[in-house]
């Protein structure tokens, strides 16, 4: 699996868990995923993702992601 899919599984994943600890655990949660959103955002602009640099160490290669 490639970085750009690898980013792309992790953000949706987190976003699905934030909306269930919304709905099941307390409200306050909502701002999990509006943090997630606002991360997504800010790294569509910069090209900076904290989980990119993370998954990099894991050892995730990069390459095109639709071969």
């Amino acid at each position: 699996m490639t970085l750009d899919r690898t980013i792309f599984l992790f953000a949706g994943v987190m976003v699905l868990l934030s909306v269930a600890l919304t709905v099941w655990v307390s409200p306050y949660f909502v701002w999990f995923t509006v943090f997630i959103g606002a991360n997504l955002i800010q790294s569509s602009f910069t090209g900076f993702c904290p989980a990119a640099m993370i998954f990099r160490a894991f050892g995730i290669k990069a390459g095109c992601a639709f071969q």
